[in-house]
């Protein structure tokens, strides 16, 4: 059964305020801040990049271990870089955005602890490493050098002559 041309015209005409006067799709978050690394080691730079409904001026960025940091238009987004002092203990520390029309974003920047290893890896016997065995290595492996070349001359010798 096909439906009649003025039954979907009429369809069509009861359906469209529906759609009409449905919200606006919302928009993507204009205004945030984050940080790259957002987990980093106290002593390293981190970079901030921001964004505010108008990235043409600068807006600032306060965080506990940053202090106040002023992030600047650049490539179309509101950047610094800074660096966390060395002294910060590890532990999660709030990032807030304040634009300069009072529109505010927050994130999290993360610093850990710096752990320095106390010995090297465990990389298997250490044959190759100087101590008592290491001349009688290194002489084994001339020694049979030698008596390669010894016995590749005695077989060119023999092609020779035969």
């Amino acid at each position: 059964m096909r439906p009649s041309v003025p039954a979907a015209l009429a369809a069509l005409a009861l359906a469209s305020p529906a759609v009409l006067l449905t919200q606006a799709p919302a928009r993507a978050a204009a205004v945030f801040v984050e940080a790259n690394p957002s987990t980093v080691r106290a002593g390293d730079e981190v970079g901030l990049r921001a964004s505010c409904e108008d990235n043409l001026t600068s807006a600032t960025v306060t965080s506990g271990p940053l202090g106040t940091v002023t992030v600047s238009p650049r490539y179309g987004f509101l950047t610094a870089t800074t660096r966390v002092p060395a002294a910060t203990k590890a532990g999660d520390y709030p990032i807030n955005l304040r634009c300069p029309d009072g529109k505010t974003a927050k994130n999290t920047l993360h610093v850990v602890a710096k752990v320095e290893p106390a010995r090297g890896p465990a990389t298997g016997g250490g044959g190759t490493a100087g101590g008592r065995s290491a001349p009688m290595l290194i002489g084994g492996g001339a020694a049979a050098v030698a008596a390669g070349i010894a016995l590749g001359l005695v077989a060119l010798r023999r092609r020779r002559l035969g």
